[in-house]
This record gives C-alpha cells, sequence and structure tokens, in this order.
C-alpha cells in the first residue's frame, strides 16, 4: 500500500512543510520505515536490520527501496512470532515501552501504525492541493487484489474470494427474508 502511495503522490508535495507543527509526508514516511527498523533491532536483532532513512535527503525512491526492505524484515520477524519455534519472543516497541508477549497485539499494533501515518499522508497531500487519485485511495482497500499482487499463494487468495462470494450470497438470503418479514 505504501508503495502505491509513492508511486502516485505528486513530486512536488514530497517535501513540503505543512503549517504548524506537522510532520511533512517525507517525514512521515520516513518515520514508518525507521520505527520498522527499530522493532526488527529490538525485537529481532539476529535478522539483518535494514539502515535508517534520513528525512533530509530522502527521496520518494530511497523511501521506496528502505520501505519494501523493512517490510521484508517485518515479515520474517511476524512469521517467528506468529508462527512458534523462532527466536522471537517478545514484541519490544520502543526502548522506554515495557515488551509485549508475541501474539496478535504486536501484528494489530504494527498495522495500526501504518494505517494511521498512511492516513495522515493521504489527508495532507489533499489538503496541500495534490489529491491522490480516486483509483489509488480505492486500491489502499482493494485487499485481495494487493494479496494476489504480492505474490501471495493463488489457492489463498481464491478461498479469500469464494469466502467473500458465499458471504455476499448468504447476506441476499437475508435480506430476502427480513423483506419478507416487512410486507406481513
Amino acid at each position: 500500500m505504501n508503495q502505491m502511495v509513492i508511486e502516485h503522490l505528486d513530486p512536488a508535495v514530497w517535501r513540503v512543510t505543512p503549517p504548524g507543527k506537522v510532520r511533512s509526508i517525507v517525514a512521515i514516511f520516513t518515520h514508518m520505515h525507521n520505527m520498522r527498523v527499530k522493532w526488527v533491532r529490538l525485537t529481532a536483532p539476529h535478522l539483518k536490520v535494514p539502515r535508517q532513512l534520513k528525512k533530509a535527503d530522502c527521496t520518494p525512491e530511497q523511501a521506496r527501496a528502505g520501505l519494501a526492505e523493512s517490510a521484508a524484515r517485518c515479515e520474517e520477524m511476524l512469521a517467528e512470532a506468529l508462527g512458534g519455534g523462532g527466536r522471537v519472543e517478545k514484541f519490544h516497541r520502543d526502548g522506554w515501552a515495557r515488551p509485549w508477549p508475541v501474539g496478535v497485539e504486536m501484528l494489530c499494533y504494527m498495522v495500526a501504525h501504518e494505517a494511521h501515518h498512511r492516513g495522515q499522508i493521504c489527508m495532507l497531500a489533499h489538503q496541500m492541493g495534490f489529491p491522490l487519485p480516486v483509483a489509488v485511495m480505492a486500491g489502499i482497500w482493494n485487499w485481495e487484489k494487493l494479496w494476489r499482487e504480492s505474490g501471495a499463494p493463488e489457492k489463498v487468495a481464491g478461498k479469500q474470494k469464494r469466502r467473500g462470494l458465499k458471504s455476499s450470497v448468504i447476506m441476499k438470503s437475508r435480506r430476502k427474508k427480513l423483506r419478507g418479514r416487512d410486507e406481513k
């Protein structure tokens, strides 16, 4: 999703400093990457820790490369943490915070952090006169397509698709039953 947003962001908005005490878009993307780096460094130091990005000279291309690398390390860290048998036993969000046991909370925290900042970026771009295309804004919510495009096994993506179809059939059936009650 971050890759899609950067790809379609107008380059003119990359370094614009918004009014007030607000981070620029480049500062937000570098923060997202650097937090991932911190999570890997503190939680799974046995993994290759990516280099941090500096907001002062980070280009969109460097941000895309850095985010791709930090995403790969986070994926490895999560696989060890959630798959069991790995060396990851506690999630260290930051040096000042108490470590958490690994589990769904770890994943939820990471997803919430990313989504929060991606929302900030989309809002800032819009407020500064550089809105992202509607296809991109809608595209970051098309998780099935993103899942397939990321190289996920077709079998898994297919199950999700069938499950979605099944649930829509169930919902239609429920709507019919409700309409039947209203007519009586």
